[in-house]
């Protein structure tokens, strides 16, 4: 199965926002990145569409789950600031029936750099752009096999 790591979608300027940051919405950009984001997975299967709690998470799967029928989880897992075993413990839960993850500029990353140094090629100059997915490709036991990065969709 696979598991579909996505960047949320282009949000408003962290520093002109006035407030607290877990409430920082999509730009008008990142509403049509999102949309976007169904054409770039339109053939993936899954069965659970997770989600960080910040709104411009929840906001870059909302055309998906509206589309598919599938509710959005929020999982903390997946916030600013999640820590490797947490994420990766998400990854392993959610092996066996495929899933999509939306999440931060710091938890790609940091699940890609794991992989890397498990084996799994990630390419020489791995990015993760707003808006971008990558594809954990997964074996019969839950372990990631390879991964593949789809750029994101234009916005």
């Amino acid at each position: 199965m696979t598991i579909y790591l996505v960047r949320h979608a282009k949000a408003g300027e962290r520093h002109v926002w006035d407030g607290d940051d877990r409430l920082r919405p999509l730009s008008g950009r990142g509403h049509l990145q999102a949309r976007g984001l169904l054409e770039v997975i339109a053939d993936a299967p899954f069965e659970r569409l997770l989600s960080s709690p910040y709104v411009r998470c929840m906001e870059t799967v909302v055309p998906l789950s509206g589309e598919r029928g599938v509710a959005i989880e929020p999982v903390d897992a997946l916030a600013e600031g999640a820590t490797l075993d947490e994420a990766l413990a998400l990854v392993q839960k959610h092996t066996t029936h495929g899933a999509v993850f939306c999440t931060h500029g710091d938890v790609i990353p940091m699940l890609l750099q794991h992989y890397a140094e498990h084996g799994v090629d990630i390419g020489a100059a791995p990015q993760w752009p707003k808006g971008s997915t990558w594809a954990l490709d997964t074996d019969a036991t839950g372990e990631v096999t390879s991964a593949r990065y789809l750029p994101a969709p234009p916005d």
